[in-house]
């Protein structure tokens, strides 16, 4: 009966055993998952700082254009203004040249 009860006692033993390393390659699958998540986790992260990145250099560029943009305008208004200023002038002498005719007529 001892040596049943040995044969018992290594069975239960070799359960525990079994039990044991099912336990413990569950846990190791379960790690690499989260391993697994961990690195789709950086790689997405990695992903949206280049985006980020590239937004920010399109929206640099963006800036950039939309100030030469308004630069342009305000040389345009400038030289606009300069030319109104000219045929203002011109009016006047125009004007004071006709009033002058005007008098001399009388």
């Amino acid at each position: 009966m001892s040596a049943e009860a040995a044969r018992n006692e290594a069975e239960r033993s070799r359960q525990r055993a079994e039990a044991s390393r099912e336990v413990r390659d569950h846990d190791r699958e379960a790690r690499e998952t989260i391993r697994q998540d961990g690195e789709r986790l950086r790689d997405t992260a990695e992903s949206a700082r280049v985006a980020s990145e590239e937004a920010r250099a399109s929206a640099e560029t963006t800036r950039d254009a939309a100030v030469d943009a308004v630069r342009a305008s305000a040389e345009t208004l400038n030289v606009t203004l300069e030319q109104m200023q000219v045929v203002e002038e011109m009016r006047r002498t125009l004007r004071e040249v006709k009033d002058a005719h005007t008098h001399d007529a009388h």
